[in-house]
């Protein structure tokens, strides 16, 4: 080696890397072909992150001197940050058959067979680098890695564990603990872990936004923003999370840079430069071909369709009867257990065998216990992985499998990536289209998506023949009376109520809200107080307006059965845009509330507008601000117009398809039955309409 191929040596190893990389061209122009030279080269571009300039020097390097185990392992390093994944692996195992006992090449081989979903075949190697060096603290960690993705929880901590204790300092190994705690749902304990991540590497982004996770499920929302705008502050490229940094600053009602981030989210996403997560988008924006481009880039950025771990569905099933799967980690008290508990007890098990697979947390509530012996086959598949769950599916010869999740909460996307049914179906707990190329249908109907709105859906619709959202008709309203005063509502007071989310609540429609009171002098508006941060910011911002904030009133939670019998104490429920009211507008209705809302473009603006359909109160749905703040100071005004309607919507509510589940039922059975027929018939999904 001459003294000028060391001297950029050393540079390198200071990390000087632009005074190595001017010494290695000098050389380069004298001695072309110098393998060491070439190496240092494609090592500095590859430090410098220059990664398509790396591969075309280390493939010169590699025809110099193909023997050398050490070029193909830095090869497949470069290949692995261009995505060349299968190429990388090719270049490992060339590695290891130079040198078998190569375990960095091993360890190294394990992270990209993760990074493409085949956690065994990772696991293995991992092995192999420990069972090659037994304090390979970092193939500890990997380890614990691909268990944590197999969800073998318990033995991914020993990992994560047996790493620190050969690193005590090993800041990613206490994240990674914490990531497997938070898995157990011991929210504490994975804290505490992000809290000495952080301590040992305290611009640790990864740790600060999992940090926030954290704290939004706690609904310590003011310390999640912290941790999210620090994560940001640490990896900019952590602003392709923006949306759940503007979502958590929406629970608490902060409107700050709302304006600014909401233009600056919606230019990104059509430059594809940024992106936020679909359920987020749904709240802030009215646009559907926006949702569906974002949607499409999150579902392509997210996951690696074209690496599928298991095999395609190739052969036809042939069932006694039609298998249909349901899977949620909500069958339980919550907004999708409510909805849904009277369908999974209707169905006809003459035609259909019904299971449900549910991966949310441990529960033992009233709607849980419904929920599952409802089904005839009840799976709590928590703590199998993706993979599991398909490959069980699959063993069960599900048919149709429907997904209750799509991006809320807990979701778990990757079974339908690995297809764990012939026919995929986004149903209810996702208000919009998935972008994905593995979902064959979404469950509507005609208002939610107008025909010429089906160009904004990945999937193809089918169309219900009523409201595509499914009832309870068994669901109880208390007989308590709750008087005026003790809900700290004015007794002579006009009650508008919205007991929509905060998040939902834009300062567009803040202020038609605050118009409304400043026209109907004796009007309050009742809340749900979600946080008390969100309460005491709506109060200012009322202020702001110069409205009196005594005039808003937060409802504290109620058991379900006293929220609905509450509802009775309002006079008219105003809905947010463009996210309106799903659930509560259907509580809303069976309570005899009158809904007032505002129709846009998008899936989630217009929920309300079918229910409304087909509760037969169409003169309740609105086209423009204007339209709905009129009619709304028109109810308070003309009290008897709002007694009619009210008496209308005791009526309707009882004749009408809204709440007659078993009706329903019939027609999602029909749905069904229509795309299994399509799918044995070898037809391609299309929209179907039912009758």
């Amino acid at each position: 080696m001459n003294s000028k191929i060391k001297e950029a040596l050393t540079f390198f190893q200071k990390g000087q890397l632009n005074q190595s990389k001017e010494l290695c061209l000098e050389i380069l122009k004298q001695e072309p072909n110098s393998f060491d030279t070439l190496y240092l080269a494609g090592m500095i571009a590859f430090r410098q992150k220059e990664y398509l300039k790396s591969d075309e020097i280390i493939k010169k390097a590699i025809k110099l001197r193909p023997n050398n185990f050490e070029i193909y392992n830095l090869y497949a390093m470069i290949l692995m940050h261009l995505k060349k994944f299968n190429l990388a692996i090719e270049n490992w195992n060339i590695a290891i058959k130079l040198k078998p006992d190569y375990l960095e090449a091993y360890n190294n081989r394990g992270n990209v067979l993760l990074e493409l979903g085949k956690n065994i075949d990772a696991l293995k190697n991992y092995e192999k680098a420990i069972e090659l060096k037994p304090d390979f603290a970092e193939a500890y960690n990997n380890q614990g890695n691909a268990l944590l993705k197999l969800k073998k929880i318990d033995n991914a901590l020993k990992s994560y564990e047996k790493a620190i204790s050969l690193i005590p300092n090993y800041f990613q190994a206490y994240h990674n603990r914490g990531r497997a705690f938070y898995e157990q749902n011991k929210l504490n304990d994975a804290l505490k872990n992000y809290e000495k991540a952080i301590e040992l590497k305290p611009d640790f982004a990864e740790a600060y936004f999992d940090r926030g996770n954290i704290f939004t499920e706690l609904n310590k929302n003011d310390v999640a923003i912290e941790c999210f705008e620090k994560a940001i502050k640490f990896q900019p490229e952590f602003e392709a999370k923006l949306g759940i940094l503007v979502h958590t600053k929406l629970k608490i009602s902060d409107w700050g840079t709302l304006n600014k981030d909401l233009k600056d989210i919606e230019d990104k996403i059509f430059k594809f430069e940024k992106l936020s997560s679909p359920f987020f988008l749904l709240s802030i924006n009215d646009s559907p071909r926006l949702q569906k481009i974002n949607a499409e880039k999150w579902f392509k950025n997210e996951f690696y369709s074209s690496n599928n771990i298991l095999e395609p569905i190739s052969n036809k099933q042939i069932n006694e009867k039609i298998k249909i799967g349901y899977y949620s980690a909500d069958f339980r008290d919550h907004a999708m257990g409510h909805l849904l508990a009277n369908l999974f007890e209707l169905h006809d098990r003459s035609k259909f065998e019904i299971f449900g697979f549910y991966f949310g947390p441990d529960a033992n509530d009233d709607v849980s216990k419904r929920i599952s012996i409802s089904f005839d086959k009840f799976i709590n598949v928590r703590l199998k992985s993706d993979i599991e769950i398909a490959q069980l599916s699959r063993d069960f010869k599900i048919d149709i499998a429907v997904d209750l999740m799509g991006y809320t909460h807990k979701n778990r996307s990757k079974i339908f990536v690995e297809k764990c049914a012939p026919l995929q179906v986004n149903y209810l707990g996702y208000p919009g289209t998935s972008g994905a190329s593995c979902i064959d249908y979404l469950i509507a109907d005609k208002i939610l998506i107008p025909k010429e709105s089906q160009e904004h859906y990945s999937e193809k619709i089918v169309y219900l023949p009523n409201t595509y959202q499914a009832n309870d008709s068994k669901k109880k309203i208390s007989e308590k009376i709750f008087t005026k005063e003790e809900l700290n509502l004015p007794e002579k007071s006009f009650v508008f109520c919205c007991f929509n989310q905060s998040y939902k609540i834009l300062p567009s429609t803040f202020d038609i809200w605050m118009q409304i009171l400043r026209r109907v002098e004796s009007g309050v508006i009742w809340l749900l107080e979600s946080n008390e941060t969100s309460s005491k910011n709506l109060k200012h911002e009322a202020t702001q307006r110069g409205i009196d904030p005594s005039r808003i009133i937060f409802a504290k939670p109620l058991h379900l059965a006293e929220h609905l019998a509450r509802h009775k104490a309002a006079d008219l429920f105003i809905d947010t845009f463009p996210y309106t009211a799903h659930t509560t507008c259907s509580d809303s209705l069976r309570a005899g509330l009158p809904v007032l809302t505002l129709q846009g473009e998008s899936f989630a603006s217009r929920v309300a507008s079918s229910l409304l359909e087909t509760v037969d109160l169409k003169e309740l749905i609105t086209h423009t601000t204007k339209e709905y703040e009129d009619m709304a100071v028109e109810f308070a005004s003309d009290l008897s117009r709002l007694k009619n309607i009210k008496n209308k919507l005791e009526v309707n509510k009882d004749k009408t398809p809204l709440f007659n589940t078993k009706l329903f039922t019939s027609h999602i059975e029909k749905a069904y039955l229509e795309m299994h027929k399509r799918y044995n018939e070898n037809k391609k999904p299309e929209n179907i309409e039912i009758k």
